[in-house]
């Protein structure tokens, strides 16, 4: 009778032996022989008559060797079913040679697995500490954007010549020396820029310029720095090159004149509302200030109870267990020292999946296909910049759309994925220990540009 037996030989890390008889897998082996024979297609012989011997003698030991390690599997199977192990990915085989199973001498076999056993671990979220930050919209920030829409739903115009910051510029960026001389074979590009993008001191050599003319410039002096990388960037430049020079041709000068504080404008930019005066588009507009940087603010909360989770729960792994299913569990085998290389973000991202397969088991938290169905016509609401409303009742294709999406087995899985994560973090953010602090739309911008993961 078939046994299987169990040592540790590590941590988180054991050992299962599994013990066959001869009895356990010779008739299995010896019925497979038979339906073998009855499929066997040799020259010579139909179908089906060829004799039991030859069979044997050509690919007996395949089928033999075939027979017992599938024995081998059921045996393993049945017993990590029974004893419900928490286990990572599959078992690994330990030093089993099944070359030397031998069909004319069946015998007693076994074969060895290591595997590598999940921790078991504490979470309690209202021992998280978290930051909620409330950012200060100021009138300067209303009065950008406020400025931001009138340009955006404004009229193109094409002046003769430069008069201030606003002016658009259609130029082509021509490589040259200081003294505007072409270099030979030398970047030559186009692009197009407001003449805010310039550095202040810059601007002045453009007023009055008009199609044709030319302003030669170095990229160091001409830009700050955040302007340059994109203008580096375009040209397929590096921070190294910013000491190069360019001449700027002039090709057309355009100028936005900004659409006017009236009910014409109040309707293009928020249809449906009741915004009639100025007094109401600069309050509507800074409802959508606030309403964007909550979401920020929400993003971060969610950031850092990731992080609290991630890097202060403890945890114990299966080292080389790990290391070794690394290097051959994957589509392609890696070596040792590529496993090594991997290991720390690998042990990163699964410790992550572990708090969080918890948590969502923990609180019974549950994604239903209407959930996915909802989520997918969300995702098309979007796509389409938020228009669906004007279908009004007639959203037929819209219901098509997510039912085709539900028959996409990768999407829903991905779904399933997000929207359990979504609903994780949102009951998070009501368990853990929050204090709010007023800060300022810089000071935020700055916490989210020096963290992220």
């Amino acid at each position: 009778m078939a046994t299987v037996t169990r040592e540790n030989i590590g941590l988180l890390t054991d050992k299962l032996t599994v013990t066959l008889n001869k009895e356990d897998y010779f008739s299995g082996f010896e019925q497979s022989l038979k339906k073998y024979a009855k499929t066997a297609n040799i020259p010579g012989f139909r179908k089906g008559m060829v004799p039991a011997g030859l069979v044997k003698k050509m690919y007996g030991q395949s089928v033999f060797t075939d027979e017992v390690l599938r024995t081998v599997e059921k045996e393993l199977n049945t017993y990590l079913n029974n004893e419900q192990l928490d286990i990572f990915a599959q078992p690994l085989p330990l030093d089993n040679d099944a070359r030397a199973l031998d069909m004319n001498n069946p015998a007693d076999v076994s074969f060895a697995f290591e595997i590598g056993l999940k921790p078991s671990f504490e979470i309690d979220a209202k021992k998280i500490k978290v930051t909620r930050y409330v950012i200060d919209v100021t009138n300067e920030m209303i009065d950008q954007e406020v400025e931001r829409l009138q340009i955006r739903h404004g009229k193109m115009t094409e002046p003769e010549t430069v008069t201030g910051d606003d002016n658009v510029l259609n130029v082509k960026f021509i490589e040259c020396d200081e003294n505007g001389n072409e270099t030979e074979g030398g970047i030559a590009k186009d692009n197009s820029l407001l003449v805010k993008y310039f550095e202040e001191s810059f601007r002045k050599n453009f007023i009055g310029k008009k199609n044709n003319d030319t302003v030669v410039l170095q990229l160091d002096k001409a830009f700050e720095d955040k302007e340059k990388e994109a203008i580096l960037a375009d040209l397929g430049l590096t921070a190294a090159d910013g000491n190069r020079y360019f001449k700027l041709l002039i090709t057309k000068v355009g100028l936005v004149e900004r659409a006017e504080m009236n009910a014409e404008f109040f309707a293009a930019v928020y249809p449906n509302t009741a915004v009639t005066t100025a007094e109401d588009f600069r309050a509507e507009v800074k409802k959508e200030i606030e309403n964007y940087y909550a979401q920020q603010a929400r993003n971060q909360v969610q950031d850092q109870i990731y992080h609290h989770l991630v890097d202060h729960t403890h945890m114990e792994f299966p080292e080389s267990f790990l290391k070794r299913w690394l290097q051959t569990g994957g589509e392609k085998p890696k070596t040792s020292e590529e496993a090594e290389q991997e290991y720390p973000t690998f042990i990163s991202q699964l410790k992550w999946t572990l708090v969080s397969s918890k948590l969502i088991a923990d609180n019974k938290i549950e994604v239903n296909p209407d959930d996915i169905r909802e989520f997918a016509k969300q995702q098309l609401f979007s796509y389409m910049g938020g228009q669906l409303g004007a279908l009004g009742d007639n959203q037929q294709w819209v219901d098509d759309y997510a039912n085709r999406m539900m028959q996409d087995r990768k999407y829903v899985e991905e779904s399933y994925h997000r929207i359990s994560t979504e609903k994780l973090f949102g009951l998070l953010e009501t368990q853990v220990t929050a204090k709010e602090e007023s800060i300022s739309a810089e000071a935020f911008a700055e916490k989210l540009h020096h963290h992220h993961h």
